[in-house]
C-alpha cells in the first residue's frame, strides 16, 4: 500500500519562504518573529566552515572573511576571491557557525603583511612566495601539517596572546552579525586532532557564553582531554559540546570500542564521558558520506553513495569498520549493555567543512571547496589527485544541519542541537519529522494537530522511546509517525524509509533492517522479493536538468515494527530520499562543455537523515541504572 499523502506541485512552488514551510508543516504554527513556538519550527544552517583564518584555507590561497562568509549565509552576494566568480545563495541559511581550525587560529593571513614581525619567519617567507610560486605553497603547507601531525607547533605562532586575540576578534565578528529570531551566528571553532592524517576531527560549540580561547591538537590530540577541556568551561558557565566529523575517513577509530592513541578498550568512565560531551556527530560534507558503506551494509541498495574512500591528503584508504554511523548506532547499545553508557548514542547533522569562504550545499551553485585547488571547473572535472587525497570530482557538496528549536537564537539553536532534535541533509533543505510512542493512531499524520500529539503521546527525533503504557490499549510494538516535505528548489521525494538496527543476541554483531514506509507514485512492491522499483529518473546529462514530474512533493505515515522483539535493543531512524537530480559535476560539465566525470555518477538522489529513537527493554533500564 502506498501510504502517502500528496500535495499540488504548484502550491509547493509558491512556498519559497522557509517560514511559510514551517507553516505547512501538517498544522504547525508559523514562527511569528520574535515569538517562542512551543511546538518548533525547523531552522536550516552551517554548522561547520572555514575561511582564511584557517591555516589550511589560507594556505590554498583563501582570503574569504568571516565577515563574507556571514553575508552569503544570510543571503547576501559575494564575489569569491580565487576565482572572482559572484555568488548568492538562492535559499539563505538561518544560521552559520564558522568553525576554523584552533590550530594557528588566525595567525596566517598576517604572516604576508611586512608590517608584522612574524613575517620574517621562514614559513612567512614561504607564504609570501606562495602567491606566484606553487612550489613554495606546496612547502608551507607541508610544513605546517607535519607541524600538526607531530603535535609540534612553530611556537612564535600559538602564543596565548594571540590566540585570545584572534579569538576575541571572531567573537566580536559573530556578535556584530547575530540577530536574534533572524540569523543566528554561533560561537565555534575546531579542534584538529590528525595524527597520521587519520580524522579525528571535532567541533565544539558553545550556547551564549564564548570561553576566554579554543582549545587545539596543540594542547592535547587526545579526546579524553579536549573533554576535560568542555567539563571545564561547563564548571564556569559556558555551555558547550563537540560534534565528531567525517568517520569516513578516521581509518577505522571515530566509533571504535578502542580509545585512540592511548589503545585499549573504551571503559565505563570514557563512554560516559563521551556520551556527555558529544551529543552530535556530523554525517555528510565535502568529504563524503558517513552514514553507512556497501561493505557494511550490502542489502542496502541506496548505501553507495558519495563516498570518499582515501585518508586526507593521501592516497591510502581509510579503514571501514567502525568509520560508519550506522554500525555505530548499533555498537554503542551493546557497548551500553556492558558499561552503562552508550558513547555513541548521537543525533545527526551535516555541514559543508568547505575551505573556500562559503557554503555550497546548492548542488547547481557549487564552486569548489579547497581554495585554487579546484576553483575553475577545469580543475574539478580533472580526474588528476587533488588537495585533498582523491579525484576532484569525489568531493561532495555540502551538507546541511536541520534544527527544530522554538525560536532562532544562539540558546534556540544550541539547546536543540545538544537535545539532538535534528536532522541532516546532503545540501537539499527537506522538511522531515519524525516521532516515536506506542499508540499513535494510523491517521496522526492527516491531523491538523499532529505535531502537538506527537509531542503529547510520544517523543521526537534524538530521544529514547517513553515506557510503554501499562493500560493494556498500547500496541505491543513501537508506532513511528514521519512526515516529509520536499525543498521547494529540488526534486520531488521518492520514499521514505525507516533504518532499524539491534546487535545479533548470540555474537553481538551489528544487525540491520531497511524498510520502505512511503513512496511516490503508486508504485508497489515486487510481490516476490518485496522490493520497491526505483522511482525513474529524469535527468538530461547534456543541459543538466530535470524536471518534477514523478516523485510526490509531501510523504508521510505512520508505521509499526513487523519484526519487533521486547527482549532487545533497537534504534530506528528515518532516511528520505529525493528522485534523481544532476550532481554538481554534471552542472559543471553542462555548462562549460566539458567531458562528464568517469569517477562518479551523472545524477544523485540527495536525502535527509533523521536523529535515532531508541528502544531499551524496561529490565536493561533497571539493569544499566
Amino acid at each position: 500500500m502506498n501510504n502517502t499523502i500528496k500535495l499540488s506541485t504548484v502550491l509547493v512552488s509558491l512556498l519559497l519562504s522557509t517560514a511559510a514551510l514551517n507553516a505547512a508543516s501538517v498544522g504547525e504554527p508559523g514562527r511569528a518573529e520574535g515569538k517562542a513556538n512551543p511546538l518548533k519550527n525547523v531552522y536550516f544552517g552551517e554548522q561547520h566552515m572555514h575561511t582564511q583564518n584557517s591555516f589550511d584555507a589560507f594556505t590554498i590561497g583563501v582570503t574569504q572573511t568571516w565577515e563574507q562568509a556571514y553575508r552569503f549565509g544570510r543571503g547576501e552576494e559575494v564575489t569569491l576571491n580565487t576565482n572572482g566568480v559572484k555568488m548568492k545563495r538562492r535559499t539563505p541559511y538561518d544560521f552559520v557557525a564558522i568553525t576554523d581550525h584552533a590550530e594557528y587560529y588566525g595567525v596566517l593571513k598576517d604572516l604576508v603583511n611586512e608590517k608584522n614581525p612574524l613575517s620574517k619567519t621562514p614559513i612567512a617567507q614561504q607564504l609570501m612566495k606562495a602567491r606566484t610560486d606553487a612550489s613554495a605553497a606546496k612547502a608551507a603547507v607541508t610544513t605546517l601539517i607535519l607541524s600538526m601531525g607531530n603535535r609540534d607547533p612553530i611556537k612564535e605562532y600559538v602564543t596565548p596572546e594571540l590566540r585570545v586575540k584572534y579569538w576575541n576578534k571572531f567573537i566580536a565578528t559573530a556578535d556584530k552579525f547575530n540577530d536574534p529570531g533572524k540569523f543566528t551566528a554561533l560561537y565555534a571553532f575546531e579542534w584538529t586532532s590528525n595524527w597520521k592524517s587519520v580524522n579525528m576531527h571535532r567541533n565544539v560549540f558553545f550556547r551564549d557564553k564564548p570561553p576566554l580561547a579554543p582549545f587545539s591538537a596543540f594542547d592535547s590530540a587526545q579526546p579524553e582531554d579536549l573533554w576535560t577541556y568542555l567539563e571545564n568551561q561547563r564548571t564556569v558557565g559556558v555551555d558547550t559540546f563537540a560534534i565528531p566529523h567525517n568517520g569516513n575517513l578516521s581509518d577505522g577509530w571515530m566509533y571504535s570500542p578502542y580509545k585512540y592513541l592511548k589503545g585499549g578498550k573504551i571503559d565505563k568512565e570514557y563512554a560516559r564521558r563521551q556520551n556527555l560531551n558529544e551529543p552530535l556527530t556530523e554525517i555528510h560534507q565535502t568529504k563524503g558520506n558517513s552514514e553507512a558503506h556497501p561493505w557494511l551494509s550490502p542489502n542496502d541498495e541506496f548505501a553507495a553513495f558519495e563516498v570518499f574512500p582515501n585518508l586526507i591528503n593521501t592516497g591510502t584508504p581509510s579503514a571501514i569498520k567502525y568509520g560508519f554511523i550506522r554500525q555505530a548506532l548499533v555498537d554503542g547499545m551493546t557497548i551500553e549493555t556492558k558499561l552503562g553508557y552508550n558513547p555513541y548514542k548521537m543525533g545527526i547533522v551535516a555541514g559543508a567543512d568547505c575551505h573556500s569562504g562559503y557554503q555550497n550545499n546548492e548542488e547547481f551553485d557549487f564552486h569548489g571547496s579547497h581554495g585554487k585547488t579546484d576553483d575553475t571547473p577545469e580543475k574539478r572535472l580533472n580526474p588528476a589527485p587533488a588537495a585533498v587525497g582523491t579525484s576532484n570530482a569525489l568531493v561532495s557538496s555540502a551538507g546541511t544541519t536541520a534544527v527544530w528549536a522554538t525560536e532562532n537564537t544562539r540558546a534556540g539553536i544550541f539547546d536543540a542541537m545538544q537535545s539532538k532534535e535534528t536532522y541532516g541533509t546532503t545540501g537539499t533543505l527537506i522538511r522531515l519529522r519524525f516521532f516515536g510512542g506506542w499508540d499513535y493512531p494510523s491517521d496522526l499524520v492527516k491531523d491538523k494537530e499532529f505535531v502537538k500529539k506527537a509531542y503529547a503521546d510520544g517523543v521526537p527525533m534524538g530521544q529514547d522511546l517513553p515506557k510503554k503504557p501499562s493500560n493494556g490499549k498500547a500496541s505491543k510494538a513501537p508506532t513511528f509517525a514521519i512526515w516529509a516535505m520536499k525543498d521547494p528548489e529540488s526534486g520531488n521525494l521518492d520514499r521514505i524509509q525507516i533504518v532499524k538496527g539491534w546487535a545479533n543476541p548470540s555474537t553481538g554483531f551489528p544487525m540491520e533492517k531497511v524498510y520502505d514506509v512511503a513512496w511516490s507514485d503508486n508504485r508497489k512492491p515486487d510481490a516476490k522479493t518485496g522490493k520497491l522499483p526505483p522511482v525513474g529518473n529524469t535527468v538530461d546529462t547534456k543541459k543538466a536538468t530535470y524536471t518534477n514530474d514523478i516523485g510526490d512533493t509531501q510523504l508521510s505515515v505512520v508505521w509499526t515494527d513487523p519484526d519487533f522483539d521486547p527482549k532487545m535493543k533497537a534504534v530506528y531512524y528515518a532516511r528520505v530520499l529525493e528522485i534523481p537530480t544532476p550532481r554538481w559535476s554534471t552542472y559543471d560539465s553542462a555548462r562549460n562543455n566539458l567531458p562528464l566525470s568517469k569517477d562518479v555518477p551523472s545524477s544523485i538522489q540527495e536525502r535527509a537523515y533523521s536523529s535515532a529513537i531508541w528502544y531499551t527493554p524496561e529490565a536493561m533500564k533497571t539493569a544499566q541504572k
